[in-house]
């Protein structure tokens, strides 16, 4: 289906602009501090012992720099890095296929790994393990086992819902890092670099109006200000300042709270048609016309972040500050709005 958000719109990557504002060391990646300390360190101690790294997963909201940091790791590590996604392997000789080509140390990274065959993740068992793949010859009475040796590679597995990957893989491991959403300040510098790269004429003011709305996610950042970018060109000289950046988002439905047409569709539909909730994520991708796994995995995490929404046992509610910023009074107490 189509897509009906301007949020869904940005969260998709614009490749050429993607590459090109990629960063490729851990110094120029910014925020995630934590997690870049942690993979930096990792790296150095396995250059030092000349050894491969372990195994890493990578989770988070889509957008915060999970395929960033793949690649950041096969350049600090000096190896390849073969890409594929979970959807796409969609039987055992896929996955041969993009194992045996890989040399000693490569990164093979599996983008959306909790969307892989459960057929297909079993074979990353042995080879995560032992790095070796056993492959079906035949059928029937001719069939036979062939053991395949694998070179010792890394694998990182990438995703936006980590509570989909069985125990099994996630236990393999070696290291599991957490991306959480940015804070302004650190996507007022991606901003910044970002527009320096594309040679973009911004002031600061305009730089923390594009940050500020952002949804805490480098992705949408630099997408708003490519969009930004071309509303300056065609009306402002050239030049993004704040009352330019204010002027391009609201053309953008794009609010002060970072709310987007469809943040703003399913706090209403809870508040209005199902009367502040509880309502069940089913009913409530209906009616607003979305993918339930799009709500979840896109919407809901913003709009619980801030205090919009929450999850109950029962389904999804409106939150009191959701009603003040609509116009409503909140409940005295438990149960529906009216």
């Amino acid at each position: 289906m189509a897509e009906s958000s301007i949020t869904s719109t940005l969260n998709k990557p614009d490749r050429d602009l993607d590459i090109k504002l990629r960063p490729t060391k851990f110094r120029d990646f910014v925020g995630q501090k934590k997690a870049s300390e942690r993979l930096e360190l990792f790296v150095q101690a396995a250059k030092g012992r000349g050894d491969v790294m372990e195994h890493v997963l990578l989770s988070g909201p889509p957008g915060l720099g999970k395929t960033t940091l793949a690649y950041i790791l096969g350049e600090e590590m000096g190896v390849n890095v073969k890409s594929t996604s979970g959807p796409v392997i969609d039987k055992p000789g896929d996955l041969a296929g993009l194992l045996t080509g890989l040399e000693r140390g490569d990164i093979l990274f599996i983008d959306e790994i909790h969307r892989m065959q459960r057929s297909v993740e079993e074979y990353l068992y042995s080879a995560m393990e032992d790095f070796v793949i056993d492959i079906m010859i035949d059928q029937g009475a001719n069939a036979r086992s062939v053991r395949l040796n694998l070179q010792q590679f890394t694998l990182v597995g990438a995703t936006t819902r980590s509570g989909l990957l069985t125990a099994p893989m996630r236990s393999r491991f070696g290291l599991s890092i957490r991306l959480d959403y940015y804070d302004a300040e650190d996507l007022e510098h991606i901003v910044n670099r970002s527009a320096r790269i594309l040679d973009v004429d911004m002031d600061a003011a305009g730089a923390a109006e594009i940050a500020r709305r952002s949804r805490g996610t480098p992705r949408i950042c630099n997408n708003l200000l490519r969009r930004v970018r071309d509303y300056a060109q065609v009306k402002a000289d050239n030049r993004i300042t704040r009352p330019v950046a204010e002027q391009a988002l609201t053309m953008l439905d794009i609010d002060n709270d970072g709310l987007d047409e469809m943040d703003k569709r399913i706090l209403e539909t809870i508040l209005f048609r199902f009367s502040g909730g509880p309502v069940g994520i089913a009913s409530l991708a209906v009616s607003v016309g979305e993918e339930s796994d799009t709500i979840e995995e896109v919407y809901e995490p913003y709009l619980i972040r801030n205090g919009f929404l929450k999850r109950t046992p029962q389904g999804r509610v409106a939150t009191e500050l959701c009603c003040r910023r609509f116009g409503v009074k909140p409940p005295g107490g438990q149960g529906n709005l009216l």
